[in-house]
């Protein structure tokens, strides 16, 4: 089974364009309400930076990216962009808006370790024929590979499920390029389960028939005892 993979290149990788900030702890709910996001920007050989962007933009940005995809972060008055990954999204409890990004730098040149999302394609015989479920124990796979080489998704196809004792493990996929899966191999990645058998209800009722039987036994006397009483 192998999976198939969209890897970025620097050209057409995402872009967010982010400014400096100035503004820090409360004061930066005030940002928020101007419809600004604040943004920690960190890692690699520069030091960290507190930036800011249109939260629009970086709204419509975080669900096309996830946390596996580059992006290019360009800050204002500082030249080329710098390829990045979303590190961190913190979210409000309540409403689940978005308050803050945390953005971490890369080598282009230097491998990472990433969590890439699985996506289940095909048919199983043993969903469609036999009635089954399918179970997904695994909802994405560790990679390593150049920060551009990082796949958005890793798809897997369940056609070859037939039957219920058949399953799909991380040492069943294969990927392409230089990318290495560093799950164990032996992780189960997807199955399918069998359908659920619902016994009938037992009934505590018994049998017409069988009830005139036995109170025939209980309020008549058997040939035999009849017999008896007429030779006495």
């Amino acid at each position: 089974m192998t999976s198939s993979s969209n890897t970025s290149s620097l050209k057409d990788a995402a872009e967010i364009k982010l400014s400096n900030r100035s503004i820090s702890g409360k004061k930066v709910a005030n940002l928020r309400r101007e419809g600004i996001m604040p943004v920690h920007l960190y890692g690699g050989d520069s030091g960290p930076l507190s930036l800011q962007g249109d939260s629009a933009e970086i709204n419509k940005l975080l669900p096309r990216v996830g946390l596996n995809i580059p992006v290019s972060v360009v800050v204002e008055g500082g030249g080329a962009g710098e390829i990045c990954f979303v590190r961190e999204v913190q979210r409000h409890p309540l409403t689940q808006d978005i308050l803050h990004v945390d953005f971490l730098r890369v080598d282009v040149k230097s491998k990472i370790t990433a969590s890439v999302p699985i996506e289940v394609i095909g048919d199983s015989p043993a969903v469609r024929l036999l009635g089954g479920t399918l179970i997904q124990n695994m909802q994405s796979i560790n990679v390593e590979a150049l920060p551009l080489n990082v796949p958005e998704k890793i798809t897997v196809d369940i056609t070859s499920i037939e039957d219920f004792e058949t399953a799909i493990h991380i040492s069943d996929i294969s990927v392409e390029g230089d990318i290495s899966i560093t799950n164990p191999s032996d992780a189960l990645v997807a199955r399918v389960a069998p359908p659920r058998i619902e016994l009938e209800p037992v009934s505590d009722e018994v049998p017409e028939d069988a009830e005139g039987e036995v109170e025939g036994e209980q309020d008549g006397e058997t040939d035999s005892e009849q017999q008896e009483a007429q030779e006495d």
